[in-house]
């Protein structure tokens, strides 16, 4: 069987530095075609879509960002990797924004950019079998989720896919959205769920122990070390290890890091036997891994052996009525642990869970959930047991009934997609007017604008549910709302 190599378009000026780049891709699997001004380049995926773009940013005819901007507003099935210099990086995070899958910073070596290459490859195919099973029935509960939503259901596919890969899986989520829960869904799905999973926190060890935890030690290695000890390198082979808070690892161990990922040897600390391990390796961060490459708080080679498949956990406000089912499943574990005998919410109470916006995501509500089942009595929780700060909500929120094809609405409403919801006590949003004649015909851009908006102010700012009911992509909404921003500013 004859398997067909990547297509790469180089867009790149310096004749010199497409000449070392097209060296380096001499010998792998790649055909590529190298153009030198962004004309060329607009035309090349136009004309004949490559799987892959190195893109340089800067251009002598254009900036590279309008080619990135093209083949995004084009839905263009190809992959940019961008190539900065050191005073364009915040200009290259800017691209990653707009679409980019990654970025290379001049210098690089020729395997930062085989290494780089081959994750897009990575990544790319495993986007694939997430859109071959996009019509597959959607689930309720997941591997230890709970929650219907678009937002996890995308999650849910990712895990799928990327379960049975040895590839390094990076996750990004704020605190309590469950990256670790993710972790051990990945493991237990994969062929080294027999194996074990190891989970270490990085922000809650000390710098100094964080190499033994990882790496173990011998006896002697440093005062306290009264016998050799095992890490988590040697508990984890078979299996999958997981680094939690990845970027609040010390610079110094992230290199050792790097060594063991690359290499998949270690020593323990004060010794000098080199051990093997075969280990899966899944990390997350609440931080923004992009901005502390950025600032040199983590490492951009390690960063580039880890991202290779990226998840990004939604926060719970993101997530529609995951909310309440995770609250009902949450109340009725609680009631049995406290010998309680509630058996659900009330429609006011319901209606204050779902507007609130939840800045400790998941575990926060399972600490207000708890709360109130400690502290009260009863069959149903009430408003009046809501602890700080949701009572300051009673009142406000829309009640939501629960109907036995659990399913939630808002009040007698029909729907939150439909209804006319009001903003302040003398403001309502109106749906945007149908033309009644040619004088009332406006340009498409417009109109368009004002449904996405209206939209999303029915849907109180959350733009992926907003998404859902227009029937397009989260981020098809802001890309067209950046362009909008810019609009704006040059007309001002």
């Amino acid at each position: 069987m004859v398997t067909k190599n990547t297509s790469i378009l180089l867009v790149e000026d310096t004749v010199a530095l497409a000449r070392t780049y097209e060296a380096y891709l001499k010998k792998g699997a790649y055909d590529v075609v190298h153009v030198e001004t962004g004309a060329e380049g607009m035309a090349g995926v136009s004309e004949n879509p490559p799987e892959i773009v190195l893109l340089d940013l800067v251009l002598p005819d254009m900036d590279g960002l309008e080619i990135l901007k093209y083949i995004s507003e084009k839905e263009i099935p190809s992959a940019v990797i961008v190539i900065t210099a050191n005073a364009s990086l915040n200009t290259a995070i800017d691209a990653m924004r707009l679409g980019a899958m990654d970025f290379l910073v001049k210098p690089f070596s020729a395997d930062r950019l085989i290494v780089t290459i081959e994750n897009v490859i990575e990544r790319q195919h495993l986007s694939k079998i997430v859109n071959t099973y996009r019509n597959d029935i959607d689930r309720r509960e997941y591997a230890g989720f709970i929650g219907a939503s678009l937002p996890m259901q995308g999650v849910y596919r990712i895990i799928d896919s990327a379960a049975g890969s040895k590839a390094t899986v990076f996750i990004t989520g704020e605190s309590g959205t469950g990256k670790e829960v993710c972790a051990e869904a990945i493991h237990n799905k994969s062929q080294r769920k027999s194996g074990p999973f190891v989970a270490i926190n990085c922000g809650a060890i000390p710098k100094d122990l964080m190499e033994s935890e990882i790496f173990g030690h011998v006896k002697g290695a440093f005062t306290g070390a009264v016998a050799d000890r095992d890490g988590a390198a040697t508990k984890a082979k078979g299996g999958t290890l997981f680094l939690d808070e990845i970027c609040e690892m010390d610079m110094s161990l992230q290199t050792k890091l790097l060594r063991f990922i690359q290499t998949g040897t270690f020593q323990k600390v004060g010794g000098s036997k080199t051990e093997e391990a075969d280990i899966r390796f899944v990390c997350a961060t609440n931080k923004d891994p992009m901005v502390e490459v950025a600032e040199g708080r983590f490492r951009e080679d390690l960063f580039y052996r880890l991202h290779v498949i990226p998840i990004a956990m939604p926060p719970l406000r993101d997530r529609d009525h995951d909310v309440l089912s995770i609250a009902e499943n949450l109340l009725m574990t609680y009631v049995d642990e406290e010998k309680k005998s509630f058996n659900g919410f009330s429609d006011g109470v319901r209606g204050v869970l779902a507007a609130y916006q939840w800045p400790g995501n998941v575990r926060q509500l399972q600490n207000v959930i708890r709360n109130m089942v400690v502290l009260n009595d009863g069959e149903e929780i009430t408003e009046n047991m809501l602890p700080a700060p949701l009572d300051e909500f009673v009142g406000k929120a829309n009640p939501i009934t629960f109907t036995e094809d659990s399913q939630y609405k808002y009040g007698s409403s029909a729907s939150p997609a439909v209804a006319s919801v009001k903003k302040s006590e003398s403001e309502s949003i109106e749906a945007p007017s149908i033309p009644l004649g040619e004088d009332d015909i406006r340009p498409l851009d417009e109109t368009e604008r004002e449904i996405i908006e209206h939209a999303i102010n029915i849907c109180d700012g959350n733009v992926p549910k907003a998404a859902a009911h227009l029937g397009i992509s989260a981020s098809t909404i802001y890309r067209k709302r950046q362009a909008w921003e810019e609009k704006q500013k040059k007309m001002a």
